[in-house]
């Protein structure tokens, strides 16, 4: 893992973080000052579950997977983040140790901003503050629409919204993750994603190019399938 510590870098970093965008410049240095910088390569644990927490990570370059482990060992994929979106934020109203584990999916460079020092400025800056709860609240719809596609949609048309959902309007989707985590995000195997993607070709629903990249032919046809 690599540092760099230069306020000029972190100024870059901030500015991408929509949390951060109603602040005025100088009010952006205040928070470069407190941010330190760090690279990751593929593969590489950035925190696992249990760890201290006390850091609001913002992701600067690359991917990163969050999951957590049942106690039987299974991987649940909870969310794959970009740049611009942040980490760890439950460890800014929290004592507790981290729930989740987070997994760089290529080389990744983040942001590291200190948390007590960060909640100090939440208090002189309460749009910061609004902006975190605004996201927060943001992923807890994301999760309880999740639950409710789990519990009432087949797999077929959770496939179906995730392929739509992911070519954001487009005509194309470039997994930034393997199937298996995103087998599991969906809360299925992945043996049965893969199925599901071939029967989905053969209806011409789709193309298959390669392991990342799927096509989609037939737009309407998914929006069927949903609301079937």
């Amino acid at each position: 893992m690599n540092c760099c510590c230069h306020h000029a870098h972190h100024q870059d970093c901030i500015d991408r973080v929509p949390i951060f965008s109603s602040l005025s410049p100088g009010e952006k240095l205040e928070i470069a000052r407190i941010t330190s910088a760090r690279t990751f390569q593929k593969g590489e644990m950035i925190y696992s579950a249990g760890d201290p927490g006390g850091k609001l990570y913002v992701l600067h370059t690359g991917t990163v997977k969050i999951s957590r482990i049942n106690a039987g060992g299974k991987e649940q994929v909870i969310r794959v983040v970009g740049p611009g979106d942040f980490m760890g934020e439950l460890s800014l109203f929290s004592s507790a140790p981290l729930s989740d584990n987070a997994e760089a999916l290529e080389a990744t460079t983040l942001c590291m901003i200190d948390g007590a020092r960060l909640r100090e400025l939440m208090a002189k800056y309460t749009s910061i503050a609004f902006k975190i709860l605004e996201e927060l609240s943001r992923r807890l719809e994301k999760a309880e629409n999740l639950i409710e596609s789990i519990s009432l949609n087949s797999v077929e048309q959770r496939l179906a919204q995730a392929l739509l959902s992911l070519s954001e309007g487009g005509h194309e989707v470039v997994l930034s993750m393997k199937k298996g985590d995103l087998a599991s995000q969906l809360g299925m195997s992945q043996e049965t994603l893969s199925r599901k993607l071939a029967t989905f070709q053969e209806q011409g629903l789709i193309t298959l190019m390669g392991h990342k990249r799927i096509v989609i032919r037939d737009r309407a046809g998914l929006e069927r399938l949903i609301a079937e």
